[in-house]
């Protein structure tokens, strides 16, 4: 079994201290074996070549969405991205539910700690352009919002909130947006009453058109210099693109619907463009020359 020749006669003592040596060594080398064994058929193997892949992935991603949590909120937000081709990255606690993901993105499903740094910071959101937040505690989206703030001041960070007094909390701890599923919820279902056509053409048009009809936001940073300060007239938007401009938000906040030619684009300003994906393309490519 082992190969083992005496070179020379042992003493009674060389005997024994070689069966020791014989019996230590040939069990340390079964222990070898099984453990190596184990490390591939337990998965172990497997979920570290996972590890280093999402890792690669993830890595090689800028300007994505960071979604905390997978639940209703977060699955229909994941639903409504991966419809626009948008790349986001999923982070959620429970490993069944990572294992049962199975969307167009799936390679990019990170199952951790969403409150914890290096959480965050393994998710990417450093480059990440936003994040949702979307666990049922609000203690806990309030400290991902401040988490991800610190780590990431620019970054665009949506989050969900249960109770009426925590959506204050969360703008003042860094939210962009806080939404109130339930609050949400019952102003739509009664506007679908009074609405009801209304309402579900504007859910077409902001989510759910998906590859067929875009609206879409144009920041002032976004157009040529050539353009800057001329009105909505000098763009002919519609008549260069085919896109319509629906919108505009001055550089106090405030929102003008359906603006007129003579709105001037200045600094701090967005319009608000509606039309086809090619037309939309279509319109950047013009406002960016």
């Amino acid at each position: 079994t082992v190969g083992y020749g005496e070179v020379e006669p042992l003493s009674d003592g060389g005997k024994i201290f070689t069966v020791f040596l014989i019996i230590t060594s040939f069990g340390t080398f079964a222990y070898a074996v099984s453990s190596i064994t184990r490390f591939v058929m337990d998965g172990e193997f497997n979920q570290l070549y996972k590890n280093k892949k999402l890792s690669a992935a993830i890595d090689k991603l800028s300007d994505h969405v960071i979604i905390c949590g997978y639940g209703r909120n977060g699955r229909q937000a994941a639903h409504v991205l991966k419809k626009h081709d948008r790349r986001f990255v999923v982070v959620e606690s429970s490993i069944g539910v990572t294992d049962s993901i199975n969307h167009k993105f799936s390679e990019l499903v990170l199952n951790g700690d969403s409150t914890k740094d290096e959480t965050l910071i393994k998710a990417g959101i450093l480059r990440a352009k936003a994040l949702i937040t979307t666990l049922p505690v609000d203690a806990d989206n309030l400290f991902i919002v401040l988490t991800a703030k610190n780590l990431n001041p620019n970054l665009i960070i949506i989050s969900r909130a249960s109770d009426d007094n925590s959506d204050t909390k969360l703008k003042i701890a860094g939210a962009t947006n806080v939404i109130m599923p339930d609050r949400v919820g019952g102003a739509h279902m009664a506007s679908l009453v009074m609405k009801p056509d209304v309402m579900e053409f504007i859910d077409f048009i902001t989510a759910e058109g998906g590859d067929n009809i875009n609206l879409e936001e144009i920041k002032f940073d976004a157009i040529s210099e050539e353009l800057k300060h001329k009105t909505l007239k000098d763009l002919e938007i519609r008549n260069k693109s085919g896109a319509n401009i629906i919108g505009y938000k001055t550089d106090l906040g405030e929102y003008i619907v359906n603006p007129s030619a003579d709105t001037k684009i200045i600094p701090q300003s967005k319009i608000f463009v509606l039309g086809t994906p090619d037309q939309i393309r279509k319109l950047k490519e013009i406002l960016a020359q």
